[in-house]
């Protein structure tokens, strides 16, 4: 190999890269996702940087084979609504329909609801209407069409999306009205029969929607990284984007539904090809980052969520089940003169947490900063006017100081020191993220407990343990690129190309033919596309997947294609493991099928090293000052650069990396195995109970607080998945009442007793198993 190959996962805080060079060692590289004072795109600069090329200068495209690239560009539009301007065109009667949805609450408990604003600017509904079985109801009225798309080409907008009543089904009116738009020069122009081809209006409509938002955005995003690098006929790289779906695919075929989750699932991809190297196969994924932590479930298969809600908007395309909780390294910290909150908040790049030297907010990171669990000395130094400058530790310690005596006057306490306060505020993230991880996990039937927690992120190995103790998890795995391991998930990621097609047929003997015969064009379309890449027909897998549901319900889980014994086996299993039961009685649906291209890419396996038989102690490099149990510790620092294979580290202990940091704590040790990887082992049980005393503690005000709302989130989600009606799933709202009302208690009127010994053999449990020692009959 005589070229570079650059992997970059673009976050919300950090760009992190990661570099194969043309030797073919790896080298890791990080900066500030956003430094206008230096840089116009934190990718391109970092690829000059690595190259050790001019700021000014032009990128030689030929030192460089391809860039893999995982971006948050999509995302941080949809969530800022900073799309193009889009016109929906849709049925006349259903302008309406995506705003008045399914009429489910996007807050649970909020007693004042406000909606998401929609992303389309302006509706045309045009007449036309076939039925479910593809009669003509009424023709298209090609003139109002016209009429409609050149008004809304005059405003300005030139994205369109088209979704009509049972397009996905029969689509000669959405491709007539695609035609007419593309003859009056729309630059975008999204049908739902291309984008989302399945039944749902509304979901199908919100996705089509969205592509058309987001599409050329990403695309002008795209052309200036191309423009920059070259194209590839010019001799430049190839330049591929991670898709939400967890596959690589040329940057001309990147589209905006496929962009939400684009950085995240580089880092699924490769939690999963990491811990493989270790046998680990059962895999919680965490992955804490600047702006969020993102958290993943793995048991044999990469799991996906075909219809799933972001940012307010309903998507039905195919993504990495990954679960996003507002609790980053960047989370901005709040009193609320009650209780402290963590987030949802994030100080981003720019200004960043309090330590950026910006002028920004206390966060989480500024937690760690004051308890001695980051040391600037070790941390990247990117800071400053010039980039060059070390984390500033003066204005934490001013602003914690000032944090911990408006504590005191708000609450009427003694003035706390400003370590406690901060570890306060650490517990609560620590919380919220243990409870991210339940909604992936418990609330899906699995027992947590037989997992091992694959850490990564640039502030994941500071919370390890700590997460882990929360969910009784007993070993931590942590690869050495943990730090940047989602960009290295771009380099091992393999090509994918998905389609979907609704079928709706009962299983049964009659079905196998109409599966076999709509499952073969969607071979053929995506082997061609993964072809089309330059991957060998003989490297490409191919998977074929049915979406199967009872007859009557909504709720449709997947399951690999095969007869329909073992389709109706796999079903029966995977339901009675998510819902506790089931209904032999009722008939199965095939609802739709998906058929997925798989193409191998790069493979790369840990260089094992030889095993010392009797090795010598690890010898910390440093000792340094960390907070832990009411006081401040001689605490050993070791370098992870320096630990020989078999080394073993008993906790409290830092161990410092290039990409991040990690704290083994007490009751936890560390030890590398022969390729690198760090697994971290509680080695002491945890104790079974823990007192938090009678005084209002805001702290566990708090805490409390979330594990009631967690209690009503996962009541709600297994009423709403098991329920066969509309209505029954609304009843939800009264359903978990009681809980929310006893948090909201807790939470709010911290000086009213609150008796929780009548609320049921249920609450104390999740009481107890959270560490409280309470009962019937206690007040708090």
């Amino acid at each position: 190999m005589t070229q570079w190959q650059i992997w970059i996962d673009r976050g919300g805080t950090f760009t992190d890269i990661v570099a194969k060079k043309p030797d073919g060692s790896l080298v890791t590289h990080k900066l500030l996702s956003e430094n206008p004072e230096k840089y116009q795109d934190a990718a391109v600069h970092g690829i000059r940087q690595l190259l050790n090329i001019d700021p000014r200068a032009p990128i030689p495209g030929k030192m460089i084979s391809a860039v893999k690239m995982g971006t948050t560009v999509a995302t941080n539009a949809l969530l800022e609504r900073k799309g193009d301007r889009t016109l929906l065109v849709t049925t006349s009667g259903f302008g309406d329909a995506l705003r008045i949805g399914y009429q489910t609450r996007p807050d649970l408990f909020a007693r004042h609801i406000v909606l998401p604003e929609m992303l389309y600017q302006k509706v045309l509904e045009v007449p036309e209407r076939v039925s479910a079985h593809g009669e003509l109801i009424t023709s298209l009225d090609e003139e109002i069409a016209k009429t409609g798309l050149q008004e809304a080409y005059d405003l300005g907008i030139r994205a369109v999306a088209i979704v009509f009543m049972h397009g996905y089904r029969y689509p000669k009116h959405e491709k007539r009205v695609a035609q007419i738009a593309e003859k009056i020069g729309f630059v975008q122009i999204s049908t739902s029969h291309r984008v989302s081809p399945l039944m749902k209006l509304v979901s199908r409509g919100d996705t089509t929607v969205v592509d058309a938002y987001l599409s050329p955005i990403l695309r002008r995003y795209v052309d200036q990284i191309a423009e920059q690098l070259g194209s590839p006929t010019d001799s430049g790289p190839k330049l591929m984007f991670m898709q939400s779906n967890g596959g690589l695919t040329d940057a001309q075929l990147f589209q905006g539904k496929d962009a939400i989750l684009s950085g995240p699932a580089g880092g699924v991809v490769c939690m999963v090809k990491t811990a493989s190297m270790c046998d680990f196969t059962k895999l919680i994924g965490f992955d804490m980052g600047g702006t969020s932590t993102d958290v993943a479930h793995y048991n044999g298969e990469y799991e996906r969520s075909f219809e799933t809600m972001v940012a307010g908007v309903r998507m039905r395309a195919p993504m990495m089940r990954i679960h996003t909780v507002a609790a980053g390294g960047g989370s901005i910290l709040h009193f609320d003169g009650a209780r402290y909150r963590v987030g949802p908040e994030s100080a981003g790049a720019n200004p960043g947490p309090s330590c950026y030297r910006r002028g920004g907010p206390l966060t989480v990171t500024d937690c760690n900063i004051l308890l001695g669990k980051i040391q600037p000395k070790y941390f990247p130094q990117v800071f400053g006017e010039n980039g060059n400058l070390p984390l500033d530790t003066k204005p934490v310690t001013s602003g914690f100081l000032s944090l911990a005596d408006s504590i005191a006057g708000a609450t009427d306490t003694p003035l706390q020191s400003p370590e406690k306060v901060a570890e306060g505020y650490l517990h609560i993230a620590v919380e919220n993220m243990a409870n991210a991880i339940k909604k992936i996990s418990v609330q899906r039937g699995y027992d947590v407990t037989e997992y091992t927690l694959n850490c990564f992120g640039g502030a994941g190995g500071q919370h390890a343990c700590l997460v882990a103790d929360a969910l009784g998890m007993k070993k931590v795995f942590l690869h050495p690129f943990a730090g940047v391991l989602s960009a290295y998930g771009m380099g091992l990621a393999d090509i994918r190309a998905l389609r979907e097609v609704h079928l709706e047929v009962p299983l049964n003997g009659e079905s196998t033919e109409r599966i076999a015969n709509a499952c073969r064009p969607l071979i053929s379309e995506v082997e061609a596309e993964v072809i089309a890449q330059g991957i060998d027909i003989n490297l490409i897998k191919i998977l074929r997947k049915a979406h199967l549901r009872y007859e009557g319900t909504d709720s449709a889980l997947l399951v690999d294609v095969g007869n329909p014994e073992q389709m109706t086996r796999a079903f029966e299993h995977a339901h009675k493991q998510r819902f506790g039961f089931i209904a032999r009685q009722r008939g199965l649906i095939v609802e739709a099928l998906s058929v997925e291209a798989v193409g191998a890419t790069e493979s790369i396996f840990d260089e094992i090293k030889p095993t010392t038989t009797d090795p010598h102690p690890a010898m910390p490099h440093d000792t340094v000052q960390m907070f832990g149990k009411g006081h401040y510790r001689d605490t050993p620092l070791y370098l992870r650069d320096d630990l020989l294979t078999g080394q073993k580290i008993t906790g409290p202990a830092i161990i410092a990396e290039q990409t991040g940091t990690v704290i083994v704590e007490d009751d936890w040790s560390a030890e590398t195995n022969g390729q690198g990887h760090l697994i971290l082992t509680r080695y002491r049980e945890r104790p079974a109970q823990h007192a938090i005393g009678t005084s209002a503690d805001p702290v566990m005000l708090e805490v409390f607080n979330n594990l009631f709302m967690s209690i009503a989130e996962q009541m709600g989600a297994t009423l709403a998945n098991t329920a066969y009606s509309v209505n029954i799933k609304e009843r939800l709202d009264f359903s978990c009442a009681l809980f929310d009302a006893a948090g909201k208690l807790v939470a709010n009127a911290p000086h009213v007793p609150v008796h929780l010994g009548s609320m049921g053999e249920s609450i104390k449990t999740i009481i107890r198993e959270n560490g409280a020692s309470m009962q019937p009959g206690d007040v708090y």
